[in-house]
């Protein structure tokens, strides 16, 4: 099952890029530790994954239950860093659009 957020992935992979000026406003602690809080705290997995232009690794993380989700982000360093969080989290299973046979 594939996250398929249109506008949203891009604006993500503009975040990546900027990751080493995020990580110093943002939440950030070593990998495992930010991980084991969102599965602890608030019951979320990883749902996507994808890497940037500078190698950070972006994740989405959601809860079925609580219908939290965050997305982070991992530097090559190993530090991640919370980029944005919220509610009303959905899986979605969206058709590609049909494509014209003569293109």
């Amino acid at each position: 099952m594939k996250l398929c957020i249109p506008g949203g992935l891009g604006a993500c992979l503009l975040l990546l890029m900027a990751a080493p000026a995020v990580a110093q406003a943002r939440n950030c602690g070593p990998r495992d530790m930010v991980l084991d809080r969102l599965a602890t705290t608030y019951g979320e997995t990883r749902r996507a994954i994808g890497l940037g232009s500078n190698n950070g690794v972006m994740e989405v993380f959601a809860s079925d239950d609580s219908g939290t989700w965050t997305i982070t982000v991992t530097m090559t360093s190993g530090l991640t860093c919370l980029v944005a969080s919220g509610e009303s989290y959905e899986t979605l299973a969206e058709a590609l659009p049909m494509q014209d046979e003569d293109t």
